[in-house]
């Protein structure tokens, strides 16, 4: 419950300092700012309204994490300029992205390999390759929509690399930095389902996620 209250507090934190943001661009008549900051503040409403659209309980700590990319990534990034500012903002946020994007791929295959509506059993060798695939094809389609986006209407979402304008280096580099994030995941994942006695974050979050979603899961 501690956990759970510590994980609002933060995310109400983040969400004030949007809502600031958003005051003082509608202030100084910035209304790019003002809007994208608005939308930001509407992405973080997101896991709230999953679960209750949905009726599937996120953990409050992926809730956190999720809303701690967007922060990092659209207000920080793209609002606040870190993208220019810190070389390394983009790669670490691909990695976070290999790490969320795999998790999410974890929990979708475990879920159909335990429900007892789709009869199907996978080793977790390959409930760890799957989770590894899903974060890595999903980190391709999105390189893939920064290419088109730069091509056809000029946006700077690639950010190249300085002596590279094509943007090809920055492409690889989040790509790579994908893979080693989806590959912390499916590894983790891969000895939850051989050891499940052993912990770390990963554990913790699986288990919270079966406990609040029970009805997925044989019992």
């Amino acid at each position: 419950m501690r956990i759970r209250v510590t994980h609002q507090r933060i995310t109400i934190a983040l969400q004030l300092v949007l809502l600031a943001e958003t005051v003082f661009a509608i202030w100084g008549q910035r209304w790019f700012t003002a809007f994208l900051t608005a939308m930001i503040i509407a992405i973080t409403f997101f896991p709230l309204l999953f679960e209750r659209r949905f009726r599937i309980h996120i953990p409050p700590e992926l809730q956190l994490a999720a809303i701690v990319f967007v922060f990092a990534s659209l207000f920080l990034g793209e609002i606040r300029d870190y993208y220019t500012r810190f070389w390394w903002w983009d790669m670490a946020l691909h990695t976070m992205s290999g790490f969320l994007l795999g998790i999410l791929g974890f929990l979708l295959v475990h879920i159909m390999n335990e429900t007892e509506k789709i009869h199907v059993h996978m080793n977790p060798g390959f409930v760890a390759f799957f989770a590894f695939m899903f974060a890595l094809g999903v980190g391709a389609l999105w390189e893939i929509f920064e290419f088109t986006m730069d091509s056809l209407f000029g946006m700077n979402m690639q950010k190249p690399m300085l002596g590279d304008p094509s943007g090809l280096t920055d492409t690889m580099w989040d790509l790579i930095v994908d893979a080693l994030g989806a590959l912390v995941i499916s590894v983790l994942g891969w000895r939850y389902l051989k050891n499940p006695d052993q912990r770390s974050f990963l554990e913790r979050w699986i288990d919270s996620f079966i406990e609040r979603n029970p009805r997925f899961f044989r019992r």
